[in-house]
């Protein structure tokens, strides 16, 4: 099951870190590894969220995920998301920049570094509508009952993520746009591009999500009168309506796993600048990382992890809300890439712990009420 699923994992791995020696040697070699684990220890939440997600969908869309997916996550967002940066942060063509990226790294590395605010405020404001809605959701199982309880009893309010969201955005740029004027009004026009940038990821969250949640709602009503006809006429085959619904359901959550995936690998791509401005080692190095997330999302669902721990989807969540709050508040200042990364972690193994501590409990519980069972049985005897 785990070289099943692995396999590729392995062989990107072993292809990529040989492709590194021959091109810079074994100091090469350790930058990629060491990008595959930063990669890995940010996105493992990403994984989790994923997973949520994915089993939703049939086998035939997994495994496009896990093929033309991993194309867009490795290539797209890896490797042609950086140079695009560029491209339009310079206003220079796309193959100018893959020049700019392959003979003069330290300028490639401003351009990026200038680019931030812009990639940090879409990402951000993209993951903190993630956030919002999961917590204000009212949902059977609580992790953090003394805190999702009472936020789910406000999220009765019509649009409250959005408004909550262009609040903490309105903020964002105008904290922005005050630094920048205190220190001589050299960056007052990117408090703008933070304004639209984000703007940019809520309008995306919500036409994408919409879509998807408008087809997955259209898919369970004609699987459910599907369901009725069948009854009332076994030999009636599938209308193929639905089965056009079900296609466009599924195209739409997987292109919303792509955006929120290309969210995800924000902090990544430009925390790997923190360790190389090489561009083919970035990209070899994230793209190893990139494989194992999609793996391990696949994993989660046919090991049916997220079941078994229930509060691995809460954790995963908010680490969603810690990164977007990080994201945002390096539009202004750094922070080192162990926080970001170490805090996802941190997170989701504790909602891991809670959930071996909550199986536990419920199956001491089991066991008290077969053993009183049995005494009943054995004094009625």
């Amino acid at each position: 099951m785990v070289l099943k699923t692995f396999g590729w994992s392995f062989a990107v791995t072993a292809l990529g870190l040989v492709a590194a020696v021959l091109y810079g040697g074994w100091a090469a070699f350790g930058v990629v590894a060491i990008l595959s684990v930063l990669e890995i220890s940010l996105s493992f939440d990403n994984a989790v969220v994923n997973a949520g997600i994915l089993k939703k969908m049939n086998a035939f869309w997994q495994k496009i995920f896990l093929t033309v997916g991993i194309l867009i996550a490795v290539f797209g967002m890896r490797l042609v998301f950086p140079v695009v940066i560029v491209a339009i942060s310079a206003k220079m063509g796309p193959i100018e920049a893959v020049d700019l990226a392959l003979t003069d790294k330290d300028q490639y590395q401003q351009y990026v570094t200038d680019a931030h605010p812009s990639i940090a405020a879409f990402g951000g404001m993209f993951l903190l509508m993630i956030f919002l809605d999961f917590i204000f959701e009212d949902r059977d199982i609580k992790w953090l009952g003394w805190l999702e309880r009472p936020l789910s009893k406000l999220g009765k309010i019509d649009m409250l993520s959005a408004c909550i969201a262009m609040i903490v955005l309105l903020i964002t740029s105008m904290t922005f746009a005050t630094q920048a004027h205190q220190h001589g009004g050299a960056h007052v026009d990117k408090a703008q591009t933070v304004l639209i940038s984000g703007l940019a990821g809520l309008i995306t969250y919500l036409v994408v999500g919409g879509l998807s949640g408008f087809f997955e709602n259209k898919l369970e009503e004609e699987e459910e009168r599907e369901h009725e006809e069948e009854e009332a006429a076994e030999r009636e085959g599938k209308p193929r309506s639905a089965v056009a619904l079900a296609g466009k359901a599924a195209f739409f959550m997987f292109l919303y796993l792509e955006v929120l995936d290309a969210s995800f690998s924000f902090d990544g791509v430009i925390g790997a600048f923190a360790i190389t401005n090489d561009i083919v080692l970035m990209a070899l190095g994230l793209g190893i990382g990139a494989m194992y997330v999609r793996s391990l999302t696949v994993y989660l669902v046919r090991q049916g992890t997220l079941d078994d721990y229930v509060y691995l989807e809460h954790g995963a969540h908010y680490a969603i809300g810690a990164l977007a709050a990080i994201l945002l508040v390096t539009i202004q200042y750094e922070i080192n890439e162990f926080i970001t990364g170490s805090i996802g972690v941190i997170l989701i193994a504790w909602s891991f712990w809670s959930s071996v501590r909550r199986n536990k409990a419920l199956e001491a519980e089991e066991g008290k009420a077969d053993a009183a069972d049995k005494s009943e049985v054995s004094s009625g005897v």
